[in-house]
């Protein structure tokens, strides 16, 4: 088992292994601010954090992890990471950008207080580009695009956050469950 978790830690590695340049942050802000509905999100949230490139990876049991930074009005105002531990039907390996939106003051303080989870029961708003779903107590969505300038959404603010993902390439079969969490560095 150890030796299937490491080497499944060392996909992931693999996957993020691509430095993550200034330029990646202002490219993949530039991708979500073109795929259809997402670009209102940047004029009406308070802040966001923008994950260039989160790599996952999984048989069985899977992990995910990736970097990113927090924005305030426009503004950087720190750095963050996003890791992920999953268990269930899945295998291969995927890599995806990321983008969380705040709608107020108190969901960007929830998600700066810490350490901040997404836990396996949530429901997020997801714009793709490729077909997804998700089911959770708080219901079901789905969605599809073609590609990541015509992206769709579905939804609208969950307890004052939006996520949105795009795919960027891989191949990954999951149903398995899965929370996300965040470590939050204010810029220093």
């Amino acid at each position: 088992m150890k030796r299937t978790v490491g080497f499944l830690f060392a996909m992931v590695l693999l996957l993020c292994a691509a430095a993550i340049r200034a330029d990646d942050y202002s490219d993949t802000v530039k991708v979500f601010k073109n795929a259809g509905a997402s670009q209102t999100f940047f004029s009406n949230s308070f802040g966001y954090a923008v994950f260039p490139t989160i790599g996952k990876g999984g048989l069985g049991v899977g992990g995910a992890y990736g970097k990113g930074r927090v924005y305030k009005q426009g503004k950087y105002v720190g750095d963050t990471s996003v890791t992920q531990l999953s268990f269930g039907l899945q295998a291969g390996g995927q890599a995806y950008s990321e983008i969380i939106f705040f709608q107020d003051q108190r969901a960007l303080d929830e998600f700066t207080s810490g350490n901040f989870e997404f836990g396996a029961d949530a429901s997020a708003v997801a714009i793709t580009a490729a077909a997804g779903a998700s089911a959770s107590t708080a219901g079901s969505s789905a969605g599809a695009s073609g590609g990541k300038n015509d992206a769709t959404t579905v939804g609208k603010y969950r307890k004052g956050m939006a996520v949105f993902t795009v795919v960027k390439g891989g191949a990954m079969y999951q149903a398995a469950l899965s929370g996300q969490k965040f470590k939050y560095t204010p810029k220093g």
